[in-house]
């Protein structure tokens, strides 16, 4: 099953998928121009997903918050219960910084999070999937909103999950350093091809690259430029993986001064090079 709606006025879009076989996403390719978000729950067995080509247990009951500019494919997509939706749909309303569509859900970490639902969660989370069929089947003037207010219900309930099995006691009592940490992924995820230095994200951040250090050592994180640096080479695989682009093409479009540097770059962060790690490729389908 798969319901969609789109608001004609905005251009918002919301999907809603359930049982279908098909289901899946490649940024890259087929899907560049669907800028969707997405919110995948596994209600079958355990099973492998495929986010830009690694490899990931996807457990049972547990609930992927997907970025737009990335591409999934799962073992088993038939019991994969999923939510597609623009940025149009959902962030044309005044959200609160939590549960925006740059909230913590898609951007509280750069780790995957997959979200665990326990029994009393299930039910709520299965009533709530019933309400959306029920809204997206139910054509009138006032639909647009009922299934915003639904969406907004659904990613609250998901960020409240989510702050509780993903950050420490210390951070939930202390949302205004959480907040930090997900202001300074958004700073990466929009400048890390053209700014790759910790002091540009600390000063739009006011604060010395340093208090960034700490703040995420106190976040058991990787470090801030660690963080920089595995963004650059996440692209720099996709590039590779989903193009056909040359490790000189990738190292433009990265923002390093020659090919030469980005080599070495590469080799650094991932023990091969670029051309021997083009040469392992698997193109996916």
């Amino acid at each position: 099953m798969k319901l969609y709606f789109k608001d004609p006025a905005t251009g918002g879009e919301l999907l809603f998928f359930e049982n279908e076989e098909q289901f899946d996403r490649f940024f890259f390719t087929r899907d560049r121009a669907r800028l969707y978000l997405t919110i995948a729950w596994n209600k079958g067995p355990d099973q492998q997903v495929i986010i830009d080509e690694v490899p990931y247990n996807f457990p049972s009951q547990q609930i992927l918050p997907l970025l737009i500019s990335q591409s999934f494919r799962f073992e088993n997509p038939g019991d994969i219960v999923a939510w597609q939706f623009n940025r149009d749909f959902y962030c044309i309303i005044d959200n609160d910084k939590e549960v925006s569509c740059v909230g913590f859900i898609f951007l509280g970490t750069t780790e995957t999070m997959f979200i665990y639902l326990d029994e009393q969660e299930h039910q709520r989370f299965t009533e709530l999937q019933q309400t959306f069929k029920e809204e997206l089947q139910h054509k009138d003037d006032i639909q647009g909103s009922m299934l915003r207010n639904l969406l907004v219900r659904l990613i609250i309930k998901i960020t409240r999950l989510g702050r509780s099995q993903y950050l420490s006691n210390q951070l939930q009592n202390d949302s205004s350093k959480a907040d930090i940490i997900r202001q300074f992924n958004l700073l990466v995820e929009t400048h890390y091809k053209t700014s790759h230095q910790v002091q540009f994200y600390a000063s739009h951040l006011n604060k010395a690259p340093k208090t960034l250090s700490n703040l995420f050592l106190l976040y058991n994180h990787k470090s801030p430029l660690q963080v920089i640096h595995d963004r650059l080479i996440q692209e720099a695989k996709r590039l590779f993986h989903y193009t056909d682009k040359s490790a000189k093409e990738i190292a433009a479009e990265l923002g390093f001064e020659d090919a030469a540097h980005f080599s070495r770059f590469f080799k650094k962060q991932t023990t091969l090079s670029p051309s021997d790690f083009k040469r392992q490729v698997v193109y996916p389908h």
